[in-house]
């Protein structure tokens, strides 16, 4: 399972926002993966996000008992403003060990679609993957189902993060070509979504 924290930061003027709250998670290092959790990195704005907001990704183990305590650490602290919280489980991608690749940049793209489509939806992604990462330097890290809320439940939808590394924003411009196979199976993908929104952001490697 994985959580993605939505995080609004606070700095000192002149400072960084994520400088603060990296040296915070990097505190807690130890007793998250003792309780069975793992950084995966923070995503900070390139393109969609202002400049103060970012976003963490945690994967813990099925039997991570100290989740819940450490997410709860993870969302407060003098660097924070607000936090929310969404847990994630993963789809097609990523496997258990997979780790998100350094440099270029990463696309956080969040998919809203009917659940009766969820199964053709991720079918599609799994169809045209093959041809877009090997004609573009794109890399699919994950694509994931978030938990769905009262909201989600009443309007019969599901809401997907697909997370994809590109070399730079020119790969990600240069892969919208209508000509590709890829782009075929997500033009169908398409036409299930019913709503999208997307941030290009760099990541910020959190180690000990």
């Amino acid at each position: 399972m994985y959580d993605y924290l939505f995080l609004d930061l606070d700095a000192d003027p002149g400072t960084p926002p994520s400088r603060a709250y990296v040296e915070q998670v990097k505190a807690r290092l130890p007793s998250i993966q003792a309780g069975g959790g793992e950084v995966l990195g923070l995503f900070t704005p390139q393109i969609g996000w202002v400049a103060r907001q970012a976003a963490l990704l945690v994967r813990w183990a099925p039997d991570a008992k100290a989740r819940e305590s450490e997410v709860r650490a993870l969302m407060r602290g003098k660097a924070l403003r607000v936090a929310q919280r969404g847990k994630l489980t993963p789809t097609l991608r990523p496997a258990p060990a997979d780790q998100p690749e350094p440099g270029g940049i990463y696309v956080h793209r969040w998919f809203v679609v009917k659940t009766g489509d969820v199964a053709e939806f991720l079918q599609l992604s799994s169809q045209g993957w093959p041809d877009f990462e090997a004609k573009f330097d794109t890399k699919i890290f994950g694509l994931f189902t978030a938990e769905r809320t009262s909201l989600d439940i009443s309007g019969g939808v599901q809401r997907l993060l697909l997370i994809t590394r590109y070399r730079d924003h020119g790969v990600w411009e240069a892969s919208r070509d209508p000509s590709t196979e890829a782009m075929v199976a997500f033009r169908r993908r398409q036409l299930l979504t019913r709503d999208t929104w997307a941030a290009s952001t760099l990541l910020s490697p959190i180690a000990t």
